[in-house]
């Protein structure tokens, strides 16, 4: 178990404290900019929900589109400078997006263009976040320290979302924007005290290094085998979330109040499960994280046999930290696993594969509803959960990943070096 002792040497380290303010602040920021953005279009003169489709579209595509890119580049240079540059340029993006929404001057062009910047800064800085991580945690502490940092990004989340209405009714979306925008700049300032060096390598292609990638990613068929679930899984959940739980809630459980419980209850697992997860042991983490998706099913055949409120917001909280326990022993996998020197690069494809039919559960979520019914629409959803976990269950190397104890002197295969070895890595 995580012991105080653990978690205060953790705060200790000056270099995990600056990563996890600049994460605890940044996405803060992007909790604001989630309804900032939406109303800021919407308030906009010939607004649309056509419009708002476009401009929210602008900004998610180049996150799958580019998040291949990022992880080779990230691989490639210092990936704390990499974050420097993907948050001033996210910052610049909403910026730009905020100066648009105050003046009142706001070409749909324009908008599109700055949404698909702040989309493509995600998609550079998420391999490289996934990759640092290593770089200035020891092999030893890697769980507890994802579970603190998945703590603090689900509270900075739960906080963000929780103020975002209020801050937009008070002061108005484009300053709401500008705040967003304020974050990202002090993410900036505090990861450019990482100063994390990038590994000398050979010099090589970029189609290379994505072809390394993709070999160090297909190689492992655990690895491989629950990024097709969570296809899947993630397909499935945001249909849910994003159309077919609110329509729900709107035709038979009272409407957004309703809806707004059932969200803030899985926000508040979120923040439960990341706890847990940096203090769970298990001698096999990939078997144990598949097994926690299992939960996510749950409030959606909830809804689709219309569950009192009270009740789909409980299975919302198991799901909330089930879905943390997975991220910590994932993420912590990955860590442990994967060589250092391709990590962003194996991320990267993890990102691409699990997000791969997410734009594919939005789109066909609200058509299906209307041919089959909303019941059967979720019942359809919580049964793909049911099977794709199960389907993955089946991967020998699913079950059989086991855990690699921290030994002195001993370092797990595959897994970053600790600071002390690392010549790469410098305090500048």
């Amino acid at each position: 178990m995580t012991t105080p002792s653990t978690a205060a040497s953790l705060w200790r380290d000056r270099r995990f404290v600056l990563l996890f303010s600049a994460r605890t602040v940044s996405v803060l920021g992007s909790a604001f900019a989630r309804v900032a953005l939406a109303f800021a279009v919407l308030e906009l003169p010939g607004a649309s929900p056509g419009r708002l489709s476009l401009v929210l579209a602008c900004q998610a595509l180049p996150q799958l589109l580019f998040v291949l890119v990022g992880g080779v580049i990230a691989d490639r240079v210092s990936r704390s400078r990499l974050m420097v540059v993907s948050d001033l340029l996210g910052g610049a993006a909403y910026a730009g997006l905020a100066a648009m929404v105050l003046t009142g001057h706001a070409p749909l062009p324009g908008m599109c263009l700055l949404a698909v910047l702040a989309g493509t800064a995600t998609a550079l800085f998420a391999p490289a976040m996934t990759g640092v991580v290593p770089l200035i945690v020891p092999a030893a502490r890697l769980q507890q320290a994802n579970g603190m940092l998945q703590m603090g990004t689900n509270t900075s989340m739960l906080l963000g979302l929780a103020v975002s209405g209020v801050t937009v009714a008070f002061v108005g979306a484009g300053w709401a924007l500008a705040l967003n925008a304020a974050s990202f700049a002090a993410s900036a300032l505090l990861i450019r005290g990482l100063r994390v060096t990038a590994r000398p390598r050979a010099a090589s292609s970029g189609w290379a290094d994505l072809r390394d990638g993709w070999r160090e990613f297909a190689s492992r068929q655990w690895l491989w085998v629950v990024v097709v679930q969570y296809a899947f899984v993630v397909a499935a959940l945001n249909a849910n979330v994003g159309v077919l739980g609110p329509l729900v809630a709107e035709q038979h459980l009272g409407g957004a109040r309703a809806w707004s419980l059932i969200v803030a209850a899985q926000a508040l697992g979120t923040i439960a499960g990341a706890g847990l997860a940096a203090r769970v042991r298990v001698a096999r983490p990939v078997l144990v994280a598949v097994l926690a998706t299992f939960p996510a099913a749950a409030p959606i055949a909830l809804l689709a046999l219309r569950a009192p409120v009270w009740a789909v917001a409980v299975a919302m909280f198991c799901a909330g930290v089930s879905s943390d326990v997975f991220a910590v022993l994932w993420t912590t996998t990955l860590h442990r696993e994967i060589p250092e020197e391709v990590i962003s690069r194996v991320s990267s494809y993890e990102w691409f594969g699990s997000l791969a039919f997410a734009p594919l559960g939005l789109l066909v979520a609200g058509p299906l509803a209307s041919t089959v019914g909303t019941g059967p629409a979720l019942a359809g959803c919580a049964a793909l959960v049911v099977t794709a976990t199960v389907l993955a269950l089946l991967s020998p190397q699913v079950r059989a990943v086991r855990a690699v104890r921290a030994v002195a002197g001993v370092r797990p295969p595959g897994a970053a070096a600790p600071p002390r070895e690392r010549k790469q890595v410098s305090e500048e």
